[in-house]
């Protein structure tokens, strides 16, 4: 049967335009049975000589200096959204406008009332759409949401996540611009709460469940950097770190931490839960191991277990190699790519759509709120 192409519009040739186009052209190899097949048809960034590089480089049939001329193509099926945050709402509502799907990066948006925006946006033009939070495709921590349904944990009690990193600690660095947007509140919306705990609390939501109040404290370390658009110095509006403690509506608390002042981490991405029978456990940095302890092993066997994620019958490793060879992070855009193209071919929505993000960015919000105001804050 003749495959059904899907025409593909990038926005946006940085790191993340590279991840999500090594999903499109990977996935066909190692998803045959799908019968959509993505089409590099065209990128579109605002330094042309940069965007014809990545097209010439990634493969891309053509390019765009103008997103607007992009979704106005007749050519382009879908809008994949690459670009700083402040951007995400303007071109996703213009191509749900259009009746292109959407495929947007997280966070969904820089605050609630834009995410809002754009669900209501795509629930109008009824285009399908996901937003890229690609751990939850990673085999091992699909194979936790697969041993949590299963009610194999119990009764849950904590979940706990942190997102660590140290790349911000250089008062010299500068703000705003290409490669340090995510310094510029403006640009970014917030600093590690939606760059980095916007992770952590999306796989919490689809672990554990909706998260109810939050109690957080945030802070700026550097308080003013140069703007690298002005040449000024201005003052920093982001938060450096966050840690916050959680209610969720299943009666489980939660504590997460992110910082970009953890000298000596790059992303260290870990997550943990624990219930009455047994506990799980995931480390970014050994991604493809699920740490188990099940409290109804024999007594003198009981113990934390290690689970090597790469059996043919763990979540998406059919599609790989034999039995212990591992994958890495970016088959999480290539598994993705292909939940998508399923989705297409199910009629069903692609998870997270745009209206499950949102989630993410209530909670968002509720954490800035909070470490501004030092106070509970519902969700």
């Amino acid at each position: 049967m003749a495959k059904k192409p899907l025409n593909i519009g990038l926005v946006g040739y940085g790191f993340m335009g590279r991840t999500h186009t090594n999903g499109y052209k990977r996935v066909a190899d190692f998803f045959p049975e799908l019968n959509y097949t993505p089409v590099l048809k065209a990128v579109c960034g605002r330094s042309e000589e940069k965007t014809k590089a990545f097209a010439e480089q990634w493969g891309y049939e053509s390019y765009e200096t103008d997103w607007e001329k992009l979704i106005a193509r007749d050519d382009i099926d879908a809008i994949d959204v690459c670009t700083p945050n402040d951007t995400h709402s303007p071109i996703s509502i213009a191509a749900a406008k259009a009746g292109k799907m959407i495929l947007c990066e997280k966070p969904i948006s820089r605050t609630t009332a834009e995410g809002e925006e754009m669900v209501d946006a795509v629930e109008k033009a009824g285009v399908p759409n996901t937003v890229w939070y690609n751990y939850r495709r990673l085999p091992a921590v699909s194979l936790a949401k697969q041993i949590i349904d299963s009610g194999k944990l119990g009764t849950i009690y904590h979940y706990r996540a942190n997102f660590l990193q140290d790349w911000t600690i250089n008062a010299d660095l500068p703000q705003g611009g290409e490669g340090l947007w995510r310094l510029d509140a403006a640009a970014a919306g917030s600093g590690v709460t939606g760059d980095l705990l916007a992770h952590c609390i999306d796989t919490a939501l689809w672990l554990n469940g909706g998260i109810s109040d939050v109690s957080a404290m945030t802070e700026t370390f550097v308080k003013e950097r140069m703007h690298q658009l002005t040449g000024k110095m201005e003052k920093v509006s982001i938060d450096d770190a966050c840690a916050f403690m959680c209610h969720f509506a299943n009666g489980s608390l939660g504590l997460f931490e992110s910082t970009r002042y953890a000298r000596g981490h790059k992303a260290l991405y870990t997550l943990e839960i624990n219930g009455a029978d047994a506990s799980l456990r995931w480390d970014l940095h050994d991604l493809n191991r699920l740490e188990m302890y099940d409290h109804s092993d024999d007594g003198p066997q009981r113990g934390w277990k290690s689970i090597h994620v790469t059996d043919g019958d763990h979540p998406y490793m059919s599609h790989w190699w034999v039995p212990g060879l591992s994958i890495g992070y970016e088959h999480s855009f290539v598994h993705q790519v292909a939940d998508f193209l399923k989705s297409l071919e199910e009629g069903k929505p692609c998870e997270p759509t745009f209206k499950s993000a949102l989630e993410t960015a209530k909670v968002c919000d509720a954490v800035l709120e909070s470490g501004k105001t030092r106070q509970w804050i519902n969700v």
